[in-house]
């Protein structure tokens, strides 16, 4: 009897392992076909979704390694989950591609849409200098750079020689407000002091060669100040420093380049300048004062078209004027006597940086054999080398600035704005050869391309 209980309480759980094991490969078979059951398979994600899908992996992965080993129940759990999380993550991705929504229909590509919109444009000229207004204000800026700073990104002040002056005279009113702290000297600390102001009119306009070329004149005389001399009598005499360079290097310069260059317009020369130079502008109007008897041809381009403010000042004084844009420069250069240009920044390899049609101007003037002559003051010099103007530019704002014909019209209606397939590009400046220039008319003499120079050593110096 014994025995053969013991044999029937052995064979009862037998029977019902055997009467279980139907059931819990049922559940588990339904669990992995429903695991195995993904809304896309590898070949239908797209890039981005594998991706997602295998970082989701490793960061299951290395949790899992650094809780430890668990139970077999929470480790299906976690595959269940992590068979489970694509579905989700690729309707998701599917929305911001653009893909089918939960419903079926197709969904708007709005993040497509938004980087297609920040990445739209020419990235390859996204080097070029924008203007922009200078954004919030860091450190301590006087109210007359801020003002200054505002009229730069408005255009309102345009000419290396007016950007430059305008500059010098607000750092005279920085310096004369400025204040040397308790245990500072004014030769150190004013340093300090102009950095930021340096730094805000930079971010509303790059720097001009002018302005480099005056700033690091006056920090050069900031540090060489006299640490013994009143702090009153040290601003005067910075100040004093200040209107000798923009007399010297500037308001003399020109008065002698009028003279120089003044005397290679003759009677009935017909004259040919583009856009508008401040020296140009003089050397025109000092020949005419002379009585010598000539016209003038402005050749202008959008979207400055600078050459208005010029056309309009010659005219005044009774010279007889023709006015015409860049395209149709061919039909008038076999006419022209010599062409008159200015420079916004002379290089050691005697290339002109120049408003940009420059260029064009000066080798239609070389293949029709008329002399370029470029009116350029010596401080206007840079020690660097430029081959072309796509290493360093800037962009000029979009529309017309100066407009003085009366409009039936909005201006805004007649100006060309940047639309879903259109990007306006307008670069400031264009790189002169020396090959087409035929000399350079500066304060110390009229001196050829090649020769720039030896314009260090007709100054005194040994560099620019």
């Amino acid at each position: 009897m014994s025995a053969t209980a013991t044999i029937t309480m052995s064979a009862l759980p037998s029977k019902s392992t055997i009467k279980l094991a139907p059931a819990q490969s049922h559940a588990e078979a339904s669990s992995s076909q429903a695991q195995n059951q993904p809304p896309k398979s590898q070949k239908q994600m797209t890039k981005t979704e594998r991706r997602e899908q295998q970082e989701r992996q490793r960061a299951a992965k290395a949790a899992t390694k650094a809780a430890g080993p668990q139970p077999s129940g929470s480790n299906q759990n976690s595959a269940q989950v992590k068979k489970g999380a694509p579905p989700a993550a690729s309707t998701s991705a599917s929305v911001k591609k653009g893909g089918k929504g939960p419903d079926g229909k197709p969904t708007k590509d709005t993040k497509e849409t938004t980087s297609d919109d920040s990445a739209r444009g020419l990235r390859i000229f996204s080097h070029f200098g924008l203007p922009k207004p200078p954004g919030p204000s860091k450190g301590d800026i006087h109210p007359a750079i801020i003002r200054l700073g505002l009229q730069f990104s408005e255009f309102k002040i345009v000419g290396a020689n007016a950007r430059c002056i305008s500059t010098l005279t607000a750092f005279k009113t920085v310096i004369q407000d400025y204040v040397t702290p308790p245990n500072n000297t004014l030769s150190r600390h004013l340093l300090t002091h102009l950095s930021p102001q340096i730094t805000h009119l930079v971010s509303a306009r790059p720097m001009s060669v002018t302005m480099g070329n005056a700033i690091r004149e006056l920090k050069l005389e900031i540090s060489g100040s006299d640490i013994d001399l009143p702090e009153q009598d040290a601003k005067n005499l910075l100040c004093q420093k200040i209107d000798d360079y923009i007399s010297e290097r500037i308001t003399i310069a020109d008065q002698v380049i009028q003279e120089t260059a003044g005397t290679k317009i003759k009677d009935g020369d017909v004259i040919l300048t583009y856009a508008r130079s401040s020296v140009v502008e003089q050397v025109l109007v000092g020949a005419w004062d002379d009585g010598k008897q000539f016209s003038v041809v402005v050749v202008d381009s959008r979207p400055m078209l600078e050459g208005k403010k010029l056309l309009s000042v010659l005219s005044a004084m009774g010279i007889p004027c023709t006015y015409l844009l860049l395209p149709s420069i061919g039909s008038v250069i076999t006419e022209v006597s010599t062409v008159l240009v200015g420079a916004h920044s002379l290089h050691s390899n005697g290339a002109v940086f120049s408003r940009a049609g420059t260029a064009l101007v000066a080798m239609m003037a070389k293949q029709h054999s008329v002399p370029v002559v470029v009116c350029c003051e010596t401080y206007k010099f840079a020690e660097t080398i430029q081959l072309d103007s796509f290493t360093k530019n800037e962009l000029a704002p979009a529309g017309d600035i100066f407009s003085s014909f009366p409009l039936t019209r909005s201006k805004d209606t007649l100006t060309l704005n940047k639309q879903l397939n259109l990007e306006i590009l307008n670069p400031l400046y264009d790189l002169t050869p020396p090959s087409s220039i035929t000399a350079v008319v500066t304060e110390v003499g009229v001196i050829p391309p090649s020769s720039i120079s030896s314009i260090p050593l007709a100054l005194g110096r040994t560099t620019l």
